[in-house]
Parts: structure tokens; sequence; C-alpha cells
């Protein structure tokens, strides 16, 4: 049994170790008051009566004062914010990254524009040739196309030229 002395006087300081950060004071009303917290501000100094170690109790006087214009104006600016510049370097690193998607998905779809506008003059200059086309019809027959036909095509054609070739 000797041997949990130790340990059993260890326990006890570790447990009594709460009522050492008590704060005593005197209320405005004469009453003695303990607690684990700061006693309210408007407990003056001289009421306290004890501490917990190591903790002062510093009220910075409050000093109002009207600054004039020049500073006025200063302060009634927005204070710029303190910004993390690792999270502005990755902010900036993401807008690039997303400038650069933005710009490969532009050229990807003039390149295709390009290339629907280049198709489609090459088969209008087909059609205003003059000579005999074939197509496929509904029966998937190979047919000479009627003038109808050629007409409804050329038309078909000049909207995607319309569309594509815009310069």
């Amino acid at each position: 049994m000797k041997k949990h002395y130790p340990l059993l006087l260890a326990l006890l300081c570790t447990l009594s170790s709460g009522a050492w950060a008590q704060w005593q004071w005197v209320e405005k009303d004469g009453r003695k008051v303990f607690s684990d917290r700061a006693p309210p501000i408007d407990i003056p100094e001289q009421n306290i009566l004890r501490r917990p170690g190591g903790h002062q109790r510093t009220v910075a006087p409050v000093v109002e004062t009207t600054p004039p214009a020049d500073e006025a104006a200063a302060t009634a600016a927005p204070k710029a914010s303190k910004v993390d510049p690792a999270l502005q370097a990755r902010k900036a690193q993401a807008d690039a990254a997303e400038a650069a998607k933005k710009k490969a998905e532009d050229d990807r779809a003039a390149q295709s524009q390009a290339e629907n506008c280049a198709r489609a003059q090459a088969a209008k200059t087909t059609f205003e040739s003059g000579q005999l086309l074939r197509h496929t019809n509904a029966k998937g027959e190979s047919v000479f196309m009627d003038e109808a036909t050629r007409a409804t095509e050329q038309q078909r054609i000049q909207k995607v030229i319309d569309t594509n070739c815009k310069r």
C-alpha cells in the first residue's frame, strides 16, 4: 500500500489544481464571489481579493477624441484586410488555368467554324457548277438531284456559310 502513496499524492494535487484557478472579489453589495472566470468590468480593482496565478487584469482607459478632418477621412475608408500570399498565388494560378482553358475552347471553336466554312464554300461551288449531282434517297437508292432538291441544298449551304463564315 505504501507504494501507492506517491500516486495518490499526485492525484490529489491534480484534483486540487482547479482550486488554484479561482478568482475572488467583493460585489457592490458587499457579497464575496468565488469564480473560475474573471470578474465583470464594473468591479473596481481594489475589490478583487484573489486572482489565479499569472493573470493580470488590464483595463485600458477609454479616451474618446475626435480626429482631425484629414484623419477622419482616412479612418472612414475601409482598411485592406491582410490576405495570405499563398492563397493569392493559388487564386492567380487557378485564374490563369481557367483563362488558358477558355482560350483553348475558343481556339477549337474557331478552328471548327473555319473548317465548316471551307466545306460549305466548296459545296456551294460544286452546286453552282451546274453538273449533275447524285444523292441517296429515303429508300437508299442513288439518284440524280432534281432542281427542287438542288435549290433546297443550296439554301441550306448558304445558311451554313452565313453562320460559319463571319469575317
